[in-house]
């Protein structure tokens, strides 16, 4: 029995090699025809792996990077909206070079009244433009927003030389600070802070006309050291307010005056709680340290609604200090109201916080803690335990930001309090991603500036991961029944995208300041592209062991592009370097379809592909006995006699072959096949994928199978499978699930399926009105 099998598949192995030996004929009659390049090493794109990067992709041994450390003093003028600020920098120069100089960002620079940022983009005539920022662009003065640099000195209290260009500015140091040296200078500085809600900023206020009252989320606000790596030397591209930010990680201890009926939190840990909560805010605050099933309320809305009025003179220093992170942002009002809740992660436990406005009631007190504790475990789960000691969602109209700990998020009920699904799923996924933001690129730190997707689509893919665990872990929250609605990350999500105009797709790796669509280039297709490949590439098991492998491997450092694809690949054993190529390097798109499938027959004489074959080399059929031939069912030299008939029937030597090495009750035993089919797979798109294929049986039967990728290494074009079945096939789908973002799916079936164009459906409509 198992030399019948491998007879059979030697005759299978034949007409394989066959095939192949025709199509190798065909190469040459037609150059190119092979696109094996689809398939090559990504060596020409990678940067050559050194003392610093591994080609493994984990830090080397010399790796290193540079450390800076601030001491701040910072006064909010809530009269005027203008915040002013001090700071001390010591920097440390871990890396082998000697440096001349040092730069700092100045990203409020990118709001100076003489900005070129909003002059960078052309574009005509909008359809449509929103109210405030048509007034905002055409009938006022641009708002003054960039710094005023009052001075820089060094540790000694002298001027020191200093260099703006734009949002960058040159320190130049009296003498090159040496490898291992540390430089200590001082920066004093003010600006007018925006209204966020007229032209989108990342951070400023909003003002309430109601009660008077603002409530300001801050960020970017004070002049922060670049990164200098093995990678770039200085990262100092400028700040055009797309491509976010590449920082290093520090020490910060940070005084923060506002008025004394505010309350604040931001990054780090509050270092005078007794001084600045009243004892009721002191027991409930200890009452939520201990409550893990729910937020506590610290300050309620009653009390938020009572210090609306009051518009204290005095002032209050919150002081916060944190330890080994890469940026500081803080948020404060009068108006909010705040809770709390504890988390348990490992062996720690870290505090989810909520602050809101009552017109982000009753929606925020409902959802947004429950988000950012969901957040934490789901996403702790899935890379490392989230190592600090709170994360924060604040409430802001229109705006999604991330610093370490804190971030800012929309979803505003209606007056009344009503607010629709969208909304609600919208302040849910809003909160999950910029939370979500404290692992990619808060602690795993890539440098934003100049890959965008690193960040952004890595957290969109743990977002995706954590939504649908959320709508399993709130079934309440969601509709009964259903899944949570993702608006990214499911493959036929991305399909819209990648089927659209090539003239606006950019690749994956592309700056962020260079795409016309940065959502779907920097969030959703990066998304798609690692859910696929944790689904259908790789499966789950492999997948999740490499992306946590990348995630501790980096914790706190600076990967780069290159070093996640080489963990991913190194941490699994799989050969990855097509899936970025295709996905990550180019605006390829995926289409596979059934092309044709023919019939075919056993036969004890040459079929015509073997004639052919036989002729070109001089060959006899005594020159190559004993063989099995499968012929061509429907083919002009196809012998009806022996269409349908069993392999022992339709073929002598076959028949003797069993007769001679086979007792009748092994001979009763075999499975013979009844049908052979050659089905023929093509690929219109550029991106090699799995071919995943459910066959349909005559007995209503299916059979899944998945062919891997390499299956398209030799033919870039299309592919011939040869199928034995016991039983007659009457269907094929390929990608039955909508796994692969298959951009055409009317070639997907065998007998094609007929679909209805739009306007055929439309008249249906109608007809049925």
């Amino acid at each position: 029995m198992i030399r019948f099998k491998y007879t059979f598949a030697s005759v299978l192995f034949l007409f394989a090699a066959i095939s192949f030996a025709q199509e190798e004929e065909k190469q040459e009659k037609e150059p190119g025809h092979y696109n094996q390049s689809k398939f090559k090493q990504l060596y020409e794109e990678f940067a050559t792996p050194n003392t610093y990067r591994s080609a493994s992709g984990a830090p080397g041994p010399d790796y290193y990077q540079q450390q800076a450390d601030y001491v701040m003093d910072i006064r909010l003028d809530d009269k005027n909206a203008k915040i002013y600020g001090e700071e001390t920098i010591t920097y440390t120069n871990n890396s082998p070079d000697n440096l001349e100089y040092l730069w700092v960002q100045l990203d409020q620079n990118v709001r100076a009244k003489d900005s070129k940022a909003p002059l960078r983009n052309g574009g005509g005539v909008p359809m449509a433009e929103g109210p405030s920022g048509f007034a905002a662009k055409y009938l006022t003065e641009p708002f003054d927003g960039g710094f005023n640099i009052e001075h820089v000195k060094d540790a000694n209290g002298r001027a020191l030389s200093h260099t703006i260009n734009f949002t960058m500015m040159r320190i130049n140091m009296p003498k090159a600070l040496k490898s291992g040296e540390q430089y200590t200078f001082s920066i004093k500085w003010n600006y007018n802070i925006p209204d966020h809600t007229v032209n989108r900023a990342r951070s400023g206020y909003e003002y309430f006309p109601k009660d008077g009252n603002r409530a300001y989320v801050i960020a970017q606000f004070f002049p922060r050291m670049a990164v200098y790596s093995d990678v770039e030397g200085w990262q100092n591209h400028q700040f055009w307010g797309s491509g976010e930010f590449a920082l290093p990680f520090g020490d910060y201890e940070v005084n923060i005056t506002v008025p004394a009926d505010h309350v604040l939190d931001g990054t780090g840990v509050l270092q005078n709680r007794k001084e600045v909560y009243s004892k009721e805010m002191m027991r409930r605050y200890e009452m939520a340290k201990k409550s893990y099933d729910k937020p506590v309320i610290i300050v309620s809305q009653a009390e938020a609604e009572a210090a609306e009025k009051s518009f204290s003179d005095k002032t209050k220093i919150w002081k916060l200090k944190a330890e080994n992170v890469r940026d500081f942002g803080f948020a404060t009002s009068r108006k909010f109201i705040w809770d709390m809740q504890a988390v348990k992660l490992g062996n720690r436990d870290v505090m989810a916080v909520s602050m809101y406005p009552k017109e982000g009631n009753p929606l925020w007190e409902e959802y947004s803690t429950k988000a950012v504790a969901h957040t934490l475990k789901s996403y702790s789960a899935h890379t490392f335990d989230y190592p600090y000691s709170k994360a924060i969602s604040v409430h802001a109209k229109n705006q999604g930001m991330e610093y370490p700990m804190i971030c800012w998020n929309y979803g505003r009920p209606n007056e009344d309090g009503s607010y629709s699904d969208r909304v609600k799923y919208g302040m849910i996924s809003v909160i999950i991603h910029e939370v979500g933001h404290n692992f990619f690129p808060m602690i795993v730190n890539s440098d934003e500036r100049q890959w965008g997707w690193m960040d952004e689509g890595l957290d969109t893919f743990m977002q995706y991961m954590a939504e649908q665990e959320f709508g399993e872990a709130f079934p309440e929250a969601i509709a009964p029944n259903s899944a949570y609605p993702s608006r990214r990350g499911a493959p036929a999500k991305i399909v819209p995208y990648m089927s659209g105009d090539q003239s606006t797709i950019s690749p994956i790796m592309s700056n962020p300041e260079n795409v016309y669509q940065l959502g779907p280039n920097a969030y959703g297709k990066p998304a798609t592209a690692l859910n696929i490949l944790r689904e259908t590439v790789m499966g789950r098991e492999l997948f999740d062991h490499a992306f946590k492998t990348y995630s501790k491997r980096w914790m706190f450092k600076h990967p780069t592009p290159e070093d996640f694809f080489r963990t991913m690949e190194d941490a699994s054993a799989v050969d990855l370097d097509w899936y970025w190529r295709g996905w990550f390097y180019t605006t390829d798109y995926v289409d596979i379809g059934v092309k044709g499938i023919k019939k075919y027959y056993v036969s004890d004489k040459p079929n015509k592909k073997m004639q052919e074959y036989m002729a070109a080399r001089n060959l006899t059929e005594a020159d190559l006995r004993p063989l099995v031939y499968l012929a061509d069912a429907e083919g002009d030299d196809a012998d009806p006699e022996l269409k349908g008939k069993l392999p022992s029937e339709s073929s002598t030597t076959l028949k003797e072959f069993m007769m001679d090495n086979m007792t009748e009750a092994e001979r009763a035993a075999v499975k013979e096949p009844k049908y052979f089919y050659e089905v023929t797979y093509d690929k219109p798109g550029g991106i090699p994928m799995p071919l995943i294929v459910e066959y349909t049986y005559a007995d209503g039967t299916t059979k899944n199978m998945t062919y891997p990728a390499e299956i398209w290494r030799k033919n870039d074009k299309e592919v011939s499978i040869v199928m034995a079945s016991e039983k007659e096939l009457k269907g094929i789908v390929v990608d039955p699930k909508l796994e692969t973002a298959d951009i055409d799916t009317t070639n997907n079936s065998w007998p094609k399926k007929e679909e209805q164009n739009n306007f055929d459906k439309f008249k249906e409509n109608i007809k049925g009105k």
